[in-house]
């Protein structure tokens, strides 16, 4: 699956939209705009447990207590290209009970150029797992559904305020 973001450059030899063709950047000017694309997604790890089953799809189970975490790790892989995984586990309880467990890790790889240095690492760590979410988001909604539940919709993710808190962890570490 490839897929290419709104912030990508317009192919080259597109005007400006004025008929006349788009006049080149002055000297000096950084080399274009920043983009990123998405070369690859995959599926990386995937488990589904219903350690009770089939007793727990019997009759009506009150509603479980959902908690889910999130962790997002990336590797630079060469060049401008960018290994990110955004890992997701959910565990329900009922009645004291594990009604189900799923762990998801679900990856990207992409590119990403004419970024400044400064925001490079933010746009790996914020904006590329926003753009892995709505496909982990599918893929944990049916593993749910399949395994005899009603699927599970995870609300969005901040994943700025997760890299934000990430940032203060380490500098409070390194203090």
């Amino acid at each position: 699956m490839s897929k290419s973001s709104p912030s990508d450059t317009a192919p080259e030899g597109l005007g400006n939209g004025s008929g006349k063709p788009a006049s080149p950047e002055p000297a000096g000017a950084p080399q274009g705009a920043p983009s990123m694309r998405i070369l690859g997604q995959y599926l990386k790890d995937l488990s589904f447990e219903n350690p009770h089953a089939p007793h727990s799809l019997g009759q009506q189970q009150p509603q479980p207590d959902v908690a889910i975490s999130v962790n997002v790790n990336a590797r630079n892989v060469g060049g401008n290209d960018f290994d990110v995984e955004l890992q997701i586990a959910a565990k329900a309880m009922a009645q004291e009970k594990v009604t189900f467990m799923a762990e998801l890790v679900y990856g990207g790889t992409f590119r990403l150029e004419n970024f400044p240095q400064q925001m490079l690492h933010p746009a790996v760590l914020i904006e590329c797992p926003r753009m892995l979410f709505p496909f982990a988001r599918q893929i944990l909604a049916e593993a749910t559904r399949n395994g005899g539940f009603p699927p599970l919709m995870l609300d969005p993710i901040d994943f700025a305020s997760m890299y934000q808190r990430r940032m203060q962890q380490q500098t409070v570490g390194q203090a």
